[in-house]
This record gives structure tokens, sequence and C-alpha cells, in this order.
């Protein structure tokens, strides 16, 4: 056991991911960190995490992968002993395509990661979770899941509605067990994920059509996370809190 609460995070290597790390930490977490496919990405996350006095370990895994769950919880258990909050981060986004050109494929990929994957590293946090009772879980939620995403990802999208669906039944069944279960759906934000979909530009394309007219960071992400895992959040669970700019 520690003395510091600890915080598994997927996911970690980049963007909103990265930035709830280095927030996480300098309030004070440990933590565990997912990557899939970017070992230096992580290293670096980490190395900023340990600067501020987290310690870390950092966790090769793809959370579609059942063995890989339960290397990262063996690898908590064995560095921690305990799990106090979960940032359910890791996802993945297509190109760009109408509905029309998606694959079976990649319906497939997006849902195994973005779904299935959230739901797999929820069951054994909360297990852990209910033992101590006590925990927090942060569902990474996209505003898609509300605009759709046409012409774009309407599959992302609505792996995405899924999690909110998620958020809401799994925070009925453990609020009473001492646990908190919230989503955070971030809007137009400046992140890599944009490249990945084949379009990196689009946060500062599309930028002035927001409300606030402009892209959000991964840090104003990051600060929501946190403030909704903290003890001034100890009467909120089972909702979804936009992250938009009002859009």
């Amino acid at each position: 056991m520690t003395d510091r609460p600890v915080c598994l995070i997927t996911g970690a290597s980049a963007g909103i991911g990265a930035a709830c790390a280095r927030l996480a930490a300098a309030q004070g977490y440990d933590l565990a960190l997912t990557y899939n496919s970017d070992p230096k990405g992580a290293e670096a996350v980490a190395a900023a995490a340990q600067e501020a006095g987290a310690k870390t370990v950092v966790v090769q895994a793809d959370v579609a992968n059942p063995a890989h769950i339960d290397n990262i919880f063996a690898q908590i258990d064995g560095s921690f002993g305990q799990l106090d909050a979960l940032i359910n981060n890791a996802g993945i986004v297509g190109q760009t395509a109408r509905v029309t050109d998606l694959t079976h494929d990649r319906l497939r990929q997006i849902f195994d990661v973005n779904v299935i994957g959230a739901i797999l590293v929820a069951q054994p946090a909360v297990k852990r979770m209910e033992a101590q009772g006590h925990g927090v879980i942060i569902n990474i939620s996209s505003a898609a899941a509300r605009l759709g995403s046409a012409n774009q990802y309407v599959d992302y999208a609505a792996s995405k509605a899924a999690i909110d669906t998620f958020t809401k039944g799994l925070s009925d069944e453990v609020a009473a067990k001492g646990i908190r279960v919230m989503a955070v759906a971030p809007g137009l934000i400046e992140t890599e994920l944009h490249g990945k979909g084949g379009d990196p530009d689009r946060a500062a394309r599309l930028g002035g059509t927001v409300p606030m007219g402009r892209a959000g960071s991964a840090d104003e992400v990051a600060n929501a996370v946190l403030w909704l895992m903290s003890d001034e959040a100890s009467y909120v669970t089972g909702s979804t809190l936009n992250v938009t700019g009002g859009r």
C-alpha cells in the first residue's frame, strides 16, 4: 500500500491521457500508465510525473486484449497494492469516411477498443475499489456522441455514445459501494487524434465554429477530469460533463 492515491490512466502516452497524467502527478497521485504503440511518449510522460513526485509504472497494453488487461492489474497490485482512480482514456478513430464505406473489420476494431476495452478495464478496477470501499472512474467520452460526426467518424461517435450509457449504468451499480463514475466529453481539442483520422489541421480549421471561438486544449480537459476525481465533486456521479467550448 502507498500513502499517495493511485490512478490508472489508459492511453497515457499523448494527448488527453498525458495531460491527465501530468496533472494527477502534480496533485499527489502515483500512476499506472498504459500505452499501445508509443513507448517513447509514455516514458516521457512517466518522467515528467516522476519529477512531480509520483511513483509510476508504465505498461504496454492493448485494452482490446483481455490478457493485456490482466497484466495491467497484476502490475498495479505488485507495485501499489491499491487503486483509487481510473481514467478510462484509451481510444482510437479511423480515417474520415461515410457510413456506407465502413468495413466490418474497422467497426470491430473501433468497438473492441473504445467500448469493450473500456468495460473490461473497468471490471477489475471496480472489484478492487469495492474491496476498499471507495474509488472514482472517469470515462473519456466525446461530444461526437451527441453530434454524430456525419461524413467523418459515425462509428467513433457511436462508440462514445455507448460510453455515456455505460457510465450511467455502472454508476448506478456501484454508487452504494462508495464508487463514483462519470464521463467527460471533450469537444474540438488540439490533440494528435485528428491526425490519426487523416485530418491533422481539423482543430485549427474548425476552431472558429465553436461558440467560444477556438479549439480547446488537452490541459483544459485534464482540469475537468481531475476536478471530478477530487473530493470537491463528492456528490457527482452518473453524469457526463461536456468540455466543448459550448459546442
